[in-house]
This record gives structure tokens, sequence and C-alpha cells, in this order.
């Protein structure tokens, strides 16, 4: 499932991306409302679901999700509050919200609204995106398996979240540094080798040999996954 989360709050957030990444979805964090407006009305954006915070800085929850509502845009969206009235839940609903989640709030709990919201919506979609592919090479996001020319892969957690995430961005240039947002969380040294050494691993494992490279090193910038002719 691809996510936006809206949230001004730093720690907030990085919580939230952790764990839906740790669950096997890909998320998006945006700082502010306008933020939020321009990466879900971007072209290609293709969210299966937006997680929006209440109150925010420069454009408030409410106001992006009633602009997003009247360009007649129809993901879904979960609102995060810590305004827990009755009077506030019968706003945001009425705004264009698809749930509301108090704060604070168990992950689990939000982890469970979310995957319903979105399949609820797009289960067609959802299905579609359990399965990324290049070349011969495929993931299978709900089974957590990977296999090349139809030969199974062993993989950790953390090279499968690697390898989602490339497949997710064909053809892209991907730092270390958003390795380590995308799948460490913000919690780790720009400078450590920890991403050259999963790289490593990963690539010893899907470009065996025999086999056409897919995993490439682009130096001095990053990594990225393509098919070169």
């Amino acid at each position: 499932m691809k996510i936006l989360l809206v949230e001004d709050n730093q720690e907030q957030a990085q919580f939230i991306c952790k764990g839906m990444q740790e669950s096997g979805h890909c998320i998006d964090w945006a700082k502010d409302g306008r933020e939020g407006f321009q990466l879900a009305t971007q072209q290609h954006s293709d969210y299966q679901l937006i997680i929006c915070d209440r109150l925010m800085p420069e454009m408030d929850g409410l106001h992006m999700l009633k602009a997003l509502r009247a360009i007649n845009m129809t993901t879904p969206v979960l609102i995060l509050s810590a305004l827990d009235s009755v009077d506030e839940r019968v706003k945001g609903l009425r705004s264009g919200g698809d749930d509301y989640l108090v704060k604070p709030f168990a992950f689990s709990e939000l982890l469970a609204r979310a995957e319903i919201l979105a399949s609820r919506f797009s289960p067609v979609t959802a299905q579609v995106d359990n399965s990324l592919s290049m070349a011969d090479l495929e993931l299978d996001r709900m089974s957590r398996k990977a296999c090349r020319a139809g030969k199974n892969i062993e993989l950790n957690t953390r090279e499968f979240h690697i390898l989602e995430y490339f497949l997710q961005n064909p053809g892209r240039v991907i730092t270390r540094t958003m390795l380590l947002e995308q799948v460490w969380g913000h919690n780790f040294d720009p400078q450590t080798n920890v991403i050259d050494v999963h790289i490593s691993r990963l690539r010893k494992k899907i470009d065996s040999p025999g086999t056409t490279p897919l995993l490439h090193t682009v130096r001095g910038a990053g990594y990225k996954m393509e098919v070169l002719e």
C-alpha cells in the first residue's frame, strides 16, 4: 500500500513511518498541509491512503482535506487528532474525512484502520500493487517472497524492504540518505556503512553469476535498479 502521511510532529511522523515500513507499506511524509496537498496532487502520486494530522502550520488538515475534495480527489483520508470531542469528529468527517483516530493511539489500531480503509476504497489497486517486478525478478509483498527466473531468493527483513523500495522506484537514483530514511528511519549516522553492507549482500542474491545485473552503483550519488541495454 502506498501512503501519504501529513504530520508536522517529527517524532510522531517517524513513529508512524517506521511502523508502516516494517508492515510492508510504502509511505511518504509531508510536514504540513500545503506540502501534503502538493504531494497528493502531483502527477502519478497514486496514493491509496492519506493519513493527516488535524492541527498543522501553513495549512491544517481540514483545509487540506477540503481542498482535495474540491478537486474531486477521492483518495480515502484518515484524520489523526488530539481533539476528541464528538463535534470535532463530526467536523472532520463532514470535511471529507473517511475515518477519525484520536491521539494518542496504538499503532496496531492505526495500521488496522489504514489497511481496512484502503482496501475498502481500492481493492483492485491494492491487489495489483502486491506484486513488484523487473525483468525476471519478482517480489510478492504479501508473502514477502522474492524469486528470479523462478528461483527463490532468501531475504531478511532489511533486504526485503530495500528491494521493495528499489522496485517501487525503477530507474531512479536512490541515495544512501533516502534508504536510511525509508528503511531504517532517521536514527542512523548518514556516514555509516550499513547501507553498503546490505546493498552488497542484496546484490549477491539478486544478481547471481549468469544473470543480467539489475542493481547498479551510481558513483558519487547512490544506487539504482534498472535493466541496462
